[in-house]
């Protein structure tokens, strides 16, 4: 189910664990742990956000009684651990390698991403983007070592409007036309193998500053200062043309001098591009970014195979194809609203990430709920060789994992009870039961590994590390300690709690009165009343 979080100005609707626990103003101290490991699961995985604040919320839950009974929280802390460690144990027991190489390995990542997308605002749309996704992530690099930075060498541009069927990958690099001054229609947007320069230089005629002074003797001088910076600007437009570039994109402004000049000598050229587009451009055609036009030469310059200005919807695009090195790759995504485009790129970067940890691990386990019953069932049998509290406690954390095909249930509107029965007996007495879980089409269990319902090994390892962790430093906390100070409103501004600024007196004046206080002891005059909340302190002398 999706959540609506509206903050006063916009209005956000997901199902992403982490989005929606980024959204909300937690200002409880616990519970901001919580947002932290989920914030953790995204960067470090990117999919299961949801299932591992459920799991530690869980966990804390089915440990709660034993905490009321007086059970020492260290030996619940040691024993959590200690079923976290047999857990993910067991989930690399059970996970399947695959040799990515082969077209099984292409089905396994394609499988993945579908699972991923599964709960997600685009499920229906799985054979679009799920082939798109895995190769946008495959065309990046063989080694899965560099895919680290997979943010910044894919890029998601969104464009309201169209169908979301119409939505495409683009192997290479694509974005909006930038900011153009006159001239820019007369350009050439169509090259075949063109030679590519990347600036971070202003190409345009800087006015001099406020408080520049020339001092001239003649007013002939006047005119030659003039001559002076036409000609610095030439200078560098000569050699942009010189150096044999057919593109010029610069991070700064190229002013409408510069995109005449370039136009009628058929070079296309576009200003203030965005530092990210012009990193996946310098990594996709080979150029180097230059901070000066002197010295430029051929090895600085990039090319691809086709170069085109495209009409994409209500926008132009620049989209560089045929690219040498094909370190990036850009998706376009249309829709009818901008909620379901942002939703929908939520969604494929989660669904990027997954694929990402699965060519990383190259393992993969069954979903639908099936590790985890099984992992519960694999606890279950090994809290009856452990002596001691240590027992209930192991069963306790086996409970919890139930959690998350209960929650399946409950979302697909079926009764969670049956299901869990059902399943319970199906790992139990069945050897072959293992990959069971729940199917959510039809209210009844199903083997998920046969029917392609596959996540990353990793991602249920790091939901199960990450949530028994939140858990265990939340039963390591025994007392509470706030600053009296922050709980009161007027500490900041030297105002008193509940008074406006209309009917407060000044700081000034609350003195005043706690001297004239004083005075009236001594016997002095007193004129006003001790200010609410002063008290007077007597010195050495007093």
């Amino acid at each position: 189910m999706d959540k609506l979080v509206a903050d006063g100005r916009k209005v956000t609707i997901s199902n992403d664990g982490a989005t929606i626990m980024r959204l909300l103003e937690i200002e409880h101290p616990a519970a901001k742990t919580l947002v932290d490991i989920s914030m953790s699961q995204d960067s470090e995985v990117g999919d299961g956000t949801t299932s591992v604040v459920l799991l530690a919320v869980e966990i804390l839950k089915q440990l709660k009684p034993f905490v009321e009974e007086g059970v020492h929280p260290q030996i619940l802390i040691r024993h959590i651990r200690q079923a976290s460690t047999l857990a993910v144990q067991k989930v690399r027991d059970l996970s399947i390698s695959f040799d990515l190489s082969t077209p099984q390995g292409h089905d396994m990542l394609l499988k993945t991403a579908s699972t991923a997308l599964n709960s997600k605002l685009i499920a229906t749309h799985q054979d679009l983007f799920a082939p798109m996704i895995v190769d946008a992530v495959k065309s990046l690099s063989e080694d899965p070592d560099g895919l680290d930075d997979l943010r910044g060498m894919i890029a998601i541009k969104r464009i309201p409007g169209g169908d979301v069927r119409q939505s495409f990958l683009v192997k290479g690099v694509a974005f909006k036309k930038t900011f153009s001054y006159a001239g820019f229609e007369q350009m050439t947007k169509k090259f075949a193998n063109p030679k590519i320069l990347l600036l971070n230089v202003e190409l345009e005629l800087k006015n001099e500053k406020e408080n520049a002074e020339v001092r001239i003797e003649d007013p002939e001088q006047y005119q030659s200062i003039v001559d002076a910076e036409w000609q610095v600007i030439y200078d560098k437009l000569d050699a942009c043309v010189k150096c044999g570039a057919n593109i010029v994109l610069s991070k700064l402004p190229i002013g409408d001098l510069a995109t005449q000049y370039f136009a009628d000598r058929g070079l296309f050229c576009a200003g203030r591009v965005e530092d990210g587009d012009l990193k996946r451009v310098a990594k996709a055609t080979g150029a180097s970014v230059q901070t000066s036009t002197n010295g430029i030469y051929e090895g600085v310059l990039g090319t691809c195979e086709d170069f085109e200005e495209k009409q994409v919807g209500d926008e132009r695009f620049n989209i560089f194809t045929g690219c040498p090195n094909s370190l990036t790759s850009t998706m376009i995504l249309r829709g009818g609203s901008e909620q379901f485009i942002a939703e929908s790129e939520r969604s494929i970067h989660d669904a990027l990430m997954v694929v990402k940890r699965s060519l990383k691990s190259g393992a993969i386990v069954a979903g639908g709920g099936a590790v985890e019953l099984e992992v519960a069932k694999h606890l279950r049998e090994h809290a009856l060789s452990i002596e001691g509290k240590g027992q209930l406690i192991v069963n306790a954390y086996a409970k919890a994992l139930e959690i998350v095909p209960r929650q399946l249930c409950d979302n697909a509107g079926f009764d969670s009870n049956d299901i869990l029965s059902a399943l319970r007996r199906k790992h139990t007495q069945d050897e072959d039961g293992k990959w069971y879980g729940v199917d959510i089409e039809n209210g009844d269990i199903i083997d998920t590994f046969n029917a392609g319902i596959w996540e990353p090994s990793d991602n249920k390892s790091n939901s199960l590390a990450s949530a028994t962790e939140a858990a265990g430093v939340i039963l390591s906390i025994d007392e509470t300690v706030i600053n009296p100070r922050s709980q009161d409103p007027g500490a900041a501004t030297g105002m008193m709690p509940g008074a406006g600024m209309g009917g407060q007196k000044p700081l000034s004046n609350m003195m005043g009165s706690a001297m004239d206080a004083v005075n009236a002891q001594k016997g002095g005059s007193r004129s006003g009343n001790l200010g609410n909340g002063v008290s007077y302190l007597r010195g050495r002398g007093g």
